[in-house]
């Protein structure tokens, strides 16, 4: 479905803050690497000097990007600073009184830990009784080292889909690399071993869940024509145990222009199984199907609607747009009326089995958001479910119950006051479930929440990674271009002089309606906040910190609010003394990369530091890269002439200028990165070279996406980012 999607694509503040997000950095300028593009002005968009650049293993590529790399690498880790950074970061990544994230399967508790020695990872698990304890014995399942070295692969992997209500047959995703392709393999936590003859599929942007002991609902590259132009597959078929995966039964099939098709398997608190398949037509529009046996059954909902979760017989689905139903169809409509319109924003639910036998419909209402209000995710345990939703971007865990045909709110969890709130993992079998919850200076603390009463205990906390004694939190809000106010969060020095002189660092994404909400980073807080340095998170337009309309009012066209709203958060920064151009940093990953891109082609007077990882930097033919066409519905497409126009404008690869004096940058890549193209990051640094521009660039042969696939690697990259931003801003 679109939320793994989104998930999958999102690098996000609260990614980072964790210190597992990005990437890493380096290189100055040096001589020009091609010739071609017009020194006057712009870059033209009639030829692309540098799109043999967009070769992600060629050899001629990989030696312009090693030898990047080494210049960059060269001069960050000659920095004092750097070994300190780096051994730090180490220490908090792989500390030992890490949180252990518990996912409860089979009665046991399951969690995926890398460390020092375990450096790719362990499957483990503990008794129940042991874990409660506070001094779980955990038991290895499988070790990802052993098993990388055996293969002589670099696997990535984490906790695998595992068959309830047994949870004894796994299939467990290996990548090499990090790439989002890989390879899946059935595994049997019992034996501690691999099935022989079990469940194999080959490298691939698969999905796959299971539909019983014996059969799986794939979704993969089936050969020449069953790949959309996205790279995702468009063809569902039904796999039973001893076939060959070239006998399997073929159930739904979207089209090659599609997104991509993406399954999800729900289970009812009774043992329901249902498989919902997503055809996502472009990113945010989709049509909803159950499987009845071999058939599909199409689902009566909006186009801009998500399936979160099947409970007490209610199929549960967030609205991105409005839905109007005839007034018999809605469980509470007023007298007289013809219709009823279910909220943009609003949670809704209906009988999933009447509308599958019989075609009857009665949607009821189980959340609305108010004005700065907005939905955020979706679980249930066995006696009441959980619906988080946020208030002016701070997030609180409310609990449900469906009975006597309605939706009743039982209240609130008693979390603590003042941090975020996410959900852990829960089972519709069970009454036991986990939130977390943080702030900027709390570090993440784990609950557990009994699902029949409301109670909550407190059952671990990590224990702090910097002395955040020295900081407060404050929100406040700008005023973009047009008049939209803009909140933001600053973590500040108590004794800030508002004289301009603090070292700032200034974050945000701005896409896919992916909210921007506080949370601990003992990274940041140990080699930037310790210093006294400042960091501001901003809830720009284009994320989903207000709902829908907050993302929907920066799509394609629309898009240059996005763009205000950021630079209205600096310049407010600067109005109230907190730091001033020569002391203010930016970063930003992915969708937040082309932020950066933006930022410093449209407003290079307004920072001295950009770290810009994983990037999208050439908007006119992002489309034509990797997965880079599923994101037109959010970016507008360049064969469209209105778009196009727009995307000509805003390119940051396309508006680098001779004569502008642009501060460095550092661009974080990854050439493993099947997402978001290498080739983003390496033309543009390329261009800068080319007009005689400093940059620093760094790109990891390994990570994927995230950039980074293990501890040590995200270590080097946060301390990589740290040097390079102590350079520019505390120097």
């Amino acid at each position: 479905m679109r939320e793994q999607l989104l998930r999958s694509l999102m690098l996000s503040a609260g990614v980072l803050l964790g210190g597992t997000a990005i990437l890493a950095t380096t290189t100055m300028a040096g001589a020009a690497a091609g010739a071609g593009i017009p020194t006057g002005g712009a870059t033209t968009v009639t030829t692309d000097p540098y799109q043999w650049l967009e070769e992600v293993e060629g050899e001629r590529a990989l030696e312009w990007a090693r030898a990047r790399n080494e210049r960059s690498l060269a001069e960050l880790r000659s920095d004092p600073r750097f070994a300190r950074y780096e051994a730090d970061a180490r220490r908090i990544l792989e500390a030992q009184d890490r949180i252990p994230d518990p996912v409860l399967m089979g009665g046991r508790v399951y969690n995926f830990w890398q460390d020092a020695a375990n450096v790719r990872g362990l499957l483990r698990r503990a008794d129940w009784a042991s874990w409660e304890s506070g001094e779980p014995r955990w038991e290895t399942v499988l070790d990802v080292d052993a098993l990388s070295a055996k293969d002589g692969k670099r696997w990535v992997t984490d906790m695998p889909r595992c068959l309830p209500p047994e949870y004894r047959r796994c299939l467990v995703t290996l990548s090499d690399g990090g790439k989002d392709a890989a390879f899946v393999r059935e595994f049997d936590v019992e034996t501690k071993e691999f099935v022989a003859g079990g469940f194999t599929l080959p490298e691939a942007k698969s999905q796959e869940r299971w539909l019983d002991a014996d059969t799986l609902a794939v979704a993969t590259d089936w050969g020449p024509g069953t790949m959309t132009a996205s790279g995702y597959p468009f063809v569902l078929k039904l796999w039973r145990r001893g076939q060959p995966l070239s006998a399997a039964t073929e159930v739904f099939r979207g089209a090659p222009r599609d997104v991509g098709i993406f399954p999800t398997s729900l289970r009812d608190r009774d043992g329901t199984r249902v498989l919902v398949i997503s055809r996502l037509e472009t990113f945010f529009e989709s049509t909803q199907h159950v499987l009845v046996g071999e058939r599909t059954v199409q689902l009566p909902l909006p186009r801009r609607a998500t399936v979160q979760a099947l409970w007490k017989g209610q199929l549960v689905v967030s609205l991105e747009e409005p839905w109007r139903v005839p007034a018999a169809q809605a469980a509470v409509a007023p007298s007289g009326a013809g219709e009823v319109e279910f909220a943009k924003g609003a949670v809704v639910s209906f009988a999933l089995r009447d509308f599958v036998d019989g075609g009857r419909l009665r949607v009821h209402e189980v959340y609305r958001p108010g004005p700065r209000e907005s939905f955020q995710s979706f679980g249930a345990a066995k006696s009441s479910a959980f619906l988080l939703a946020s208030e002016n971007v701070v997030t609180r865990a409310h609990r449900y119950d469906f009975a006597g045909g309605r939706w009743t709110r039982l209240g609130t969890l008693a979390l603590p006051e003042g941090a975020q709130v996410t959900a852990g993992d829960a089972e519709v079998d069970d009454d036991r479930a986990f939130f977390y919850a943080e702030g900027f200076l709390v570090p993440r603390s784990l609950w557990l929440a009994d699902a029949a009463t409301g109670a909550v205990q407190r059952v671990a906390e990590m224990p702090p990674r910097f002395d955040a004694s020295t900081h407060v939190v404050e929100q406040f809000e700008a005023t973009s271009k047009d008049g939209t106010k803009v909140p933001y969060f600053v973590v500040r020095p108590k004794d800030l002089k508002h004289d301009g002189t603090a070292p700032t660092l200034l974050y945000a994404y701005g896409g896919f309606q992916i909210p921007m909400t506080p949370g601990y980073s003992g990274t940041l807080g140990k080699l930037w906040l310790e210093s006294g340095g400042v960091y501001v998170l901003a809830n720009i337009r284009g994320g989903g910190e207000f709902g829908p309309a907050w993302h929907q009012a920066g799509l394609k066209t629309s898009r240059q609010v996005v763009y205000d709203d950021f630079v209205a958060v600096a310049e407010d920064l600067v109005a109230r003394r907190i730091t001033t151009p020569r002391r203010l940093g930016i970063m930003g990953g992915s969708n937040g990369g082309l932020l950066m891109g933006v930022m410093l082609t449209q407003r290079p007077d307004l920072w001295n530091a950009l770290v810009v990882q994983v990037p999208l930097l050439d908007m006119l033919r992002y489309h034509l890269l990797l997965a880079g066409a599923s994101w037109v519905d959010e970016y507008g497409s360049p064969d469209v002439p209105e778009e196009r126009a727009f995307l000509e404008r805003t390119s940051p690869y396309h508006n680098l200028r001779k004569g502008v004096a642009y501060p460095p940058p550092f661009f974080v890549t990854s050439t493993k990165d099947d997402r978001v193209h290498p080739a983003h990051a390496r033309k543009m640094a390329a261009r800068l070279e080319e007009l005689g521009q400093p940059y620093y660039y760094y790109e990891n042969m390994d990570g994927g996406h995230a950039a980074a696939s293990d501890q040590r690697e995200r270590a080097k990259r946060i301390a990589l980012e740290f040097t390079y931003l102590s350079k520019r801003l505390k120097d």
